[in-house]
């Protein structure tokens, strides 16, 4: 029996590493022999440095800026010319000193830096995995880093943060590192808002990283400085890549990278798969598990399962996902392609016991599907056939 375990993280409580050991420690208890291929995935945000390191990439780590100003330590991942950059690691809301959030303020700075980082140790293609980000800076800081110029009327460098690109004037990107032009973009975000407007990056995503009603006045302002900005240097696309779905990624990251790096925007699940090489790891495999912390609406739009749920059914393998919780109907599990769902709520239904002691049942859980495979054959039945129920102990 060969198993692949290829989970997403259960946000609050386990990286998808653990989730991927603790399941594999479950399995073994009752099948010692069993094969397991631990693949832990993610959709493009938080968790992507880890897909990439379990998938033979090569910790790296640089002293960056963190979003509030103060200096920290990074990693990313390097595997030949390909690095993979997660913005969360840099500039992400967990790197805010006692997480205190400063909406107009916070900087990009950062992820700019591990880019540098990047080019320097050669690579060729970087994968920037946006989720996460304690920033609405348009990514005029990350810019700055690899040598963009943002100045006000007076001819002054800007301070760093969102709420500053309200006095922008001009931006200079004629001494952006040359090595830019040499490099391919991958911006990994399934997030589709613009720039600006009512589905912007201020209107809609700064709130949630501490912006008042006020305070999103003043970065909406500024994210359309800054977009008139690149619009007079480098003329009417920059103004277009405004309006692109994925330009109010991170911020406004996501429109730095389209308009001034030539990113292509692919959705963060399908990156992730990509790199980790799920579809040949999974093509003789007798059963696929994966999962996340909730399975919910929001899953069924394209998360991390319903990825791995695609490449299993591609490869004939059946699949079997593994949550916190979910909310979703038996109906809609058989027809995003499951088996069987197991949640730890069936296991313990307060929800902060299962975040605090999610380990412990992640491996009761594994022991049941390693039980039910004994005793139903469950990877070889045929999917038409399979019991979608949710299993309970």
């Amino acid at each position: 029996m060969r198993i692949v375990i290829a989970p997403d993280k259960f946000k609050g409580s386990l990286t998808a590493p653990e989730v991927a050991r603790h399941l594999e420690i479950g399995l073994r208890s009752v099948d010692p022999d069993v094969q397991v291929d631990r693949v832990p995935v993610a959709d493009g945000g938080e968790g992507t440095l880890d897909a990439a390191l379990g998938s033979g990439f090569t910790r790296h780590s640089a002293r960056v800026t963190g979003p509030s100003g103060q200096p920290l330590v990074a990693d990313f991942a390097v595997r030949g010319a390909k690095a993979v950059i997660e913005m969360a690691a840099a500039s992400g809301l967990d790197r805010l000193p006692g997480g205190e959030r400063d909406a107009l303020g916070a900087t990009s700075r950062g992820t700019g830096e591990l880019i540098l980082a990047a080019l320097n140790l050669g690579c060729t293609h970087i994968v920037l995995a946006v989720g996460g980000s304690a920033t609405t800076d348009g990514g005029a800081s990350l810019l700055s880093v690899l040598g963009a110029g943002f100045f006000d009327s007076d001819g002054h460098e800007l301070s760093a943060g969102g709420g500053a690109l309200i006095r922008l004037a001009s931006a200079d990107l004629t001494g952006l590192d040359p090595r830019l032009e040499t490099t391919r973009f991958t911006l990994a975000s399934d997030v589709d808002n613009p720039l600006l407007g009512a589905r912007g990056a201020a209107t809609v995503f700064a709130p949630q990283k501490g912006a008042t009603a006020a305070d999103v006045v003043i970065l909406e302002a500024g994210l359309a400085a800054f977009a008139a900005a690149l619009t007079r240097a480098i003329g009417q696309a920059a103004d277009d890549f405004s309006g692109e779905p994925g330009a109010g990624a991170a911020g406004g990251v996501g429109y730095a990278a389209l308009a001034v790096l030539g990113a292509t925007r692919r959705p963060g699940v399908d990156v992730v798969l990509e790199f980790t090489d799920l579809a040949r790891r999974i093509a003789d495999a007798d059963l696929v598990i994966t999962g996340e912390g909730s399975l919910d609406e929001q899953s069924l739009g394209g998360k991390t399962p319903l990825g791995v749920a695609r490449a299993a059914a591609a490869a004939s393998v059946p699949v079997i996902a593994v949550c916190g919780r979910t909310t979703l109907e038996p109906g809609q599990l058989h027809a995003a392609g499951f088996e069987r769902t197991y949640a730890l709520t069936d296991l313990e239904p307060d929800v902060q016991t299962c975040m605090s002691n999610a380990g412990a049942l992640l491996e009761r859980i594994g022991a049941q599907i390693s039980a039910s495979i004994s005793s139903e054959s469950i990877a070889s039945a045929s999917p038409a056939h399979a019991s979608h129920e949710r299993v309970r102990q």
